[in-house]
């Protein structure tokens, strides 16, 4: 039965599709309508805190079931039950406080399978939530096992959204308000453009100048995308801007960067005739 509540909830949610967010323009209502489409990681993760619970109840029910019937008298065995229970609670703290942490992970919905989670000790893909452990693969394809007692903190890259940050040096001399035009032009090829349904989750806009110089000055562009998937947006907004500005005529200056002087505060003497 757990099965195929999990698996109906999970098939309900591949449904919904990311392009319907693009008329939403509110980070609140956003965030909102995303943790609300978590629910293929979170039927998992609660599914497998039930199947866990249900198995221990059962195997429980059928111990106490069939010693009777061995001619084991089990009421010794229920009066002497809270004594054990206090001896295990002693001997056994830091597995009562990885189970009922993971009990608090899943319930609270802090990550789900399939999340990018960071724990501190590990970074990596949540494969398996149960309730002593939590199953991690990094990017290097290790799997990793940390005991839910001692997570600390979580930092989930999976829920909600992500903000791609684009950066790009324009002449200094250049016209800002055609630059913004262009930028805006850009944005609502891109919000348009259906390829991007699984990536953006509304349409990049222009922030503003970042900083000033004088060789040039930073434009800041930002977008919000789906989660993991800001480094995407971040290179195909740079691509269809250069390809903009190259139309447009806008120089891209070169940015020089000074390089840091040798200890001591000093540059390396020169050598040869032009030491002088």
């Amino acid at each position: 039965a757990i099965r195929r509540v999990v698996n109906r909830a999970s098939e309900r949610a591949k449904h919904e599709r990311l392009a319907q967010m693009r008329q939403i323009t509110r980070t609140a209502e956003l965030s909102d309508l995303l943790m609300n489409q978590r629910t293929e990681q979170r039927a998992a993760a609660i599914g497998t805190l039930l199947r866990s619970v249900i198995a221990i109840t059962v195997w429980t029910i059928a111990a106490l079931t069939i010693l009777p019937l061995l001619g084991v008298n089990v009421a010794p065995l229920l009066a002497s039950a809270g004594v054990v229970g206090v001896a295990l609670g002693f001997g056994a703290q830091t597995l009562i406080k990885d189970y009922l942490s993971g009990i608090f992970i899943i319930i609270e919905d802090q990550y789900g399978v399939g999340d990018m989670v960071d724990v501190g000790s590990v970074m990596g893909t949540v494969e398996e939530v149960a309730l002593r452990y939590t199953r991690l693969r990094d990017p290097s394809g290790v799997v990793w096992y940390v005991r839910n007692g001692e997570i600390l903190r979580v930092a989930n890259r999976s829920q909600g959204w992500t903000l791609a940050i684009v950066d790009i040096p324009i002449a200094y001399n250049e016209n800002l308000d055609r630059v913004r035009e262009i930028v805006e032009a850009v944005a609502v090829d891109m919000d348009e453009d259906p390829d991007y349904d699984d990536l953006l989750l509304g349409r990049p806009s222009f922030a503003g100048v970042e900083s000033v110089s004088g060789e040039a000055v930073i434009i800041r562009i930002t977008a919000k995308a789906a989660p993991e998937k800001q480094v995407s947006v971040a290179r195909t907004i740079r691509e269809r801007m250069k390809t903009a500005f190259d139309r447009a005529g806008i120089v891209v200056p070169v940015v020089v960067r000074q390089l840091p002087n040798v200890p001591g505060g000093q540059n390396p003497p020169r050598t040869g005739p032009r030491a002088r």
